[in-house]
C-alpha cells in the first residue's frame, strides 16, 4: 500500500538513493558546524576566514569542499564581491534556517537524555571481556 499524500516517508524508503547522500553529507560534524556558526551570527553571514577561525580543527581544505557541498544543496549562498581584493561571503539560505530546526530539537533530545547515554555507555564498557571474543569483535553472549 502507498502512502497518503504528505505523509512522510518510511526512515529506509531510501536507503539507496541521493537521500542517503544528502542525510550523509548533511550530518557529518562539518557541516553542521559550518551551518551552526552561521547561524549564530548576527547577520548569519560570515567570509571564509572567518569561518575557519570560528571552526577548530576544519582545514582550508575541508572547509572550501564543506562550503561547496551545502552551497550545492541550497543550504548556504556564496556572493563574491567585485572589490580589491575579492570578497568572498556565505550566507545561509531559507532552507539552510529551516534546517537548523530539526537540528535544535536534536541537541535539545541529546541534552535531556545525555545522562542515560553516559549510563549505557559506562555500563557497555564495564562488561567483562573475553581475550578470545574480543579479539574477534564478538560480545560475551555471542560467543559460542
Amino acid at each position: 500500500m502507498g502512502r497518503r499524500h504528505g505523509e512522510p516517508a518510511a526512515l529506509t524508503a531510501h536507503h539507496d538513493c541521493e537521500f542517503r547522500e544528502m542525510l550523509d553529507h548533511v550530518g557529518d560534524k562539518w557541516s553542521l558546524l559550518v551551518i551552526a556558526m552561521l547561524e549564530q551570527r548576527p547577520t548569519q553571514r560570515a567570509r571564509f576566514s572567518e569561518l575557519k577561525r570560528s571552526i577548530p580543527g576544519i582545514s582550508q581544505r575541508m572547509l572550501t569542499a564543506t562550503l561547496r557541498s551545502l552551497e550545492r544543496d541550497g543550504l548556504l549562498m556564496r556572493d563574491v564581491y567585485a572589490e580589491a581584493p575579492p570578497r568572498v561571503e556565505y550566507e545561509l539560505t531559507p532552507l539552510g534556517k529551516r534546517f537548523m530546526q530539526p537540528v535544535r530539537a536534536l541537541v535539545e533530545w541529546l541534552q535531556v537524555n545525555w545522562p542515560v547515554i553516559r549510563a549505557a555507555r559506562d555500563k557497555f564498557d564495564r562488561r567483562p571481556r573475553s581475550r578470545e571474543a574480543s579479539s574477534a569483535g564478538l560480545t560475551a553472549s555471542q560467543q559460542p
